[in-house]
């Protein structure tokens, strides 16, 4: 597994919710850092106040072994009550992460769905992979496994707000 093929890692969960409740809840930012091992918390920068294309927020995180950070995300995509999606971007303005949410309406539940993708841009990750660069693989591998159970933890969560 290498970093530049922007692997993703996707996780979903079936609530019995309506689609409008589970939309109220996965638009909010500041949800997640309830109950994401490393996101601490987020804010809307520059007056918005929504998920609208082009509205940016920062994200607070931190990690054991990574240390404390911010990021500055810029929502990419909107299909208002089903999907949005957001990026994250480097000092340089540069892509290093794609997020998003998804709510798939069903009969009796419905899903809820949320990614993440590494890439293009170099990441955190890039010190780690350029000291070890024959562990690529393992370093992917293991942000990704973080990533799903941060996503677990996050799906999980929702589900128990909406219960």
């Amino acid at each position: 597994m290498r970093y530049r093929d922007c692997p993703t890692v996707e996780c979903s969960i079936r609530v019995a919710a309506s689609p409008e409740a589970i939309w109220e809840l996965l638009t909010d930012i500041t949800v997640p850092a309830r109950f994401s091992p490393e996101l601490q918390s987020a804010e809307w920068l520059d007056g918005a106040d929504r998920v609208a294309v082009g509205n940016r927020f920062r994200g607070h995180n931190k990690h054991e072994a990574l240390g404390e950070w911010t990021t500055e995300c810029r929502v990419s995509e909107v299909e208002d009550g089903r999907r949005w999606v957001w990026q994250v971007h480097n000092g340089d303005g540069d892509v290093m992460a794609s997020w998003g949410f998804e709510v798939e309406p069903g009969r009796d539940a419905s899903t809820i769905r949320q990614w993440a993708r590494m890439g293009p841009a170099p990441s955190g990750l890039a010190g780690a992979i350029a000291a070890m660069p024959e562990k690529e693989g393992r370093i992917v591998a293991r942000r990704l496994a973080e990533w799903h159970a941060g996503i677990t933890a996050n799906l999980e969560g929702i589900a128990g707000l909406l219960a």
